[in-house]
């Protein structure tokens, strides 16, 4: 019997370190997002048909491995309908960051996209009754006040109020996604879960495009390359991971994970795009890093006292 206890407490613990190395992955590939999309947008080009390419690339890579796994592509209509919600979200979340990138400089706007920890916690305490343990809430205290220091300038805050309002609205459909992917018990894998999420995402953004009277022509060969690899890196990879990683711990200690995608494109506005490396950005990058180390360390124990 003890054995057996040592044996499924061994498993447990390797399913929790795949799903925190997971959702590392993702939080990281995610934060690479201004590497591609400021070129994009400092050379004016469409930000709909951008976006379009992106998730329909992704979905693309997706399905030609469930081609190459044969793996059904077939779903029935409420995860069908799950699927399309998904992918509502998805396109919503993109669709007001990038608005975002607008009145708030790339660092600063993914840092503030980070609340959605804040509001998955949120709506898995008011909406599921989960718990949140003492050091889960100390972990997001932390990340949150590494997210204030981060927005402080001089004396006080000095940030667009209008930007903040924008990246909070790619915050909330963020966390709709994590939580819905979650809860919603939809019988599909991973990388079909993936795909159709993808698919519908890009529908969305085909549909505005469409509707704007615009172009779907890649103007040179170096678009269609930086479309390709943003596809493969910020979105395959991240939402992958991120899939995989919430089905191993569950959406709120990937959303804390999440942390390291702020801390990812402060350090590429700093190092690419001569944002400057303030005190500030210093300690809000501690704090937040913290705040992850210690939701990890915290749930680590919890998993070893069983």
């Amino acid at each position: 019997m003890t054995d057996s206890v040592a044996f499924l407490c061994n498993i447990n613990k390797a399913m929790k370190l795949r799903g925190y190395t997971l959702g590392i992955l993702s939080a990281v590939s995610y934060g690479l997002i201004p590497i591609f999309i400021l070129p994009v947008k400092q050379a004016h080009f469409s930000m709909d048909i951008t976006l379009f390419y992106r998730f329909f690339f992704s979905a693309l890579m997706v399905g030609g491995y469930l081609l190459y796994s044969k793996e059904s592509f077939k779903v029935n209509k409420k995860e069908a309908l799950i699927l399309a919600i998904l992918g509502i979200c998805y396109a919503l979340s993109s669709e007001f960051l990038f608005l975002g990138y607008d009145f708030l400089t790339p660092g600063i706007a993914s840092t503030v996209l980070f609340v959605y920890p804040i509001i998955v916690a949120l709506i898995m305490l008011f909406f599921y009754k989960e718990k949140l343990t003492r050091l889960s809430g100390a972990s997001l205290l932390l990340a949150f006040a590494g997210v204030i220091v981060l927005c402080l300038k001089g004396n006080g805050f000095e940030i667009n109020f209008a930007g903040l309002g924008i990246v909070m609205l790619s915050s909330l459909f963020y966390a709709l996604y994590m939580v819905i992917v979650n809860k919603s018990n939809i019988k599909v894998s991973g990388f079909k879960l993936t795909f159709y999420s993808m698919l519908f995402t890009s529908m969305f953004f085909m549909t505005k495009a469409v509707a704007g009277h615009e172009s779907f022509v890649i103007p040179s060969a170096s678009i269609f390359i930086n479309f390709l690899i943003f596809a493969f890196l910020t979105t395959v990879i991240s939402s992958l991971c991120l899939v995989f990683a919430i089905q191993y711990i569950g959406s709120t200690p990937v959303a804390i994970l999440g942390a390291l995608e702020p801390v990812v494109a402060v350090l590429i506005s700093v190092l690419m795009f001569h944002e400057k490396f303030t005190p500030n950005l210093l300690i809000g990058i501690t704090l937040i890093l913290v705040g992850v180390t210690l939701n990890v360390i915290g749930d680590r124990k919890k998993i070893g006292s069983l």
